[in-house]
């Protein structure tokens, strides 16, 4: 309220007698570009809850800035399909958009997203990852933290890599792999029982220090002269009777590229 118990927003109302504003529907006639004394029950704090969607229009339609205040939202969203429900029956990816929805309302310039994907299972995180792509498209820039490389690598131009409270690295996702210098050797193995001999063999070649997945029954080595030292490991690899499923040369992940950088920080420290 602005003072002189004028209604700061802009409007001015009638409320006709009655019951209270909980127990009955709202009867008032608002006139817009007038600031006169408010009436208590003239509907002002209805009219912000309706302007922020908390509650629907009793009536009429309710435009901001010539937009429907929540149709763009739930348009830009996706939502449109469940827009009638109650938000408990959502999945997790549709409650991650509605909450996205909510800071939309006054057209933010900026977001700051902290996680947006966390606990989400796959199709839930592929929702939330469309519904920032849609927000970014409609020209809102985002602050996004993630813990999830893949995350960063899938929505941000520019990614800034943090290390105990400092940045340690920033660029384009191309740019940061890029940075590391040398592409991968992976291979894939039918007999997991041949993963030492099979990272004994990328070492020698690469000279660099073989990582074992032995779920997976893949090994994976950073190669220099990345080209030459795969052909040279196809080579290896069939000398020492080694059955392989699948052998490529790869750009490294960005997962690969925060744990070079955070180990190489780390051995400086030591």
């Amino acid at each position: 309220m602005a003072g002189n118990g004028r209604a700061a927003f802009g409007i001015t109302g009638s409320a006709r007698p009655g019951p209270p504003m909980g127990n009955r529907p709202m009867a008032r006639r608002v006139r817009a570009g007038h600031s006169e004394r408010s009436v208590y029950g003239a509907g002002k704090t209805t009219f912000v809850r309706t302007v922020a969607t908390l509650v629907p229009p009793s009536g009429g339609e309710l435009r901001v800035r010539g937009m429907a205040a929540a149709s763009a939202v739930i348009e830009m969203l996706g939502l449109g399909e469940v827009a009638g429900r109650r938000a408990g029956t959502y999945s997790g990816g549709q409650r991650r958009r509605l909450d996205l929805g909510a800071s939309l309302v006054g057209a933010p310039r900026l977001l700051l997203l902290d996680e947006p994907a966390t606990g989400l299972d796959p199709a839930g995180r592929a929702e939330a990852w469309a519904a920032v792509r849609s927000l970014v498209a409609a020209g809102t820039d985002i602050v996004l933290t993630t813990h999830y490389l893949e995350e960063a690598g899938e929505l941000a131009g520019q990614v800034v890599v943090i290390d105990h409270g400092k940045a340690i690295a920033a660029g384009g996702t191309a740019e940061l792999k890029a940075g590391i210098g040398r592409d991968i050797i992976e291979v894939a193995l039918a007999d997991g029982s041949q993963l030492g001999a099979a990272a004994a063999v990328l070492e020698t070649l690469t000279a660099s220090q073989a990582v074992t997945d032995h779920t997976g029954r893949r090994v994976r080595s950073q190669a220099s002269d990345g080209t030459a030292q795969l052909s040279a490991a196809i080579a290896a690899l069939d000398n020492a009777r080694i059955p392989v499923d699948e052998i490529a040369l790869r750009h490294p992940t960005l997962d690969e590229v925060f744990l070079t950088l955070t180990d190489a920080k780390a051995d400086s420290l030591r």
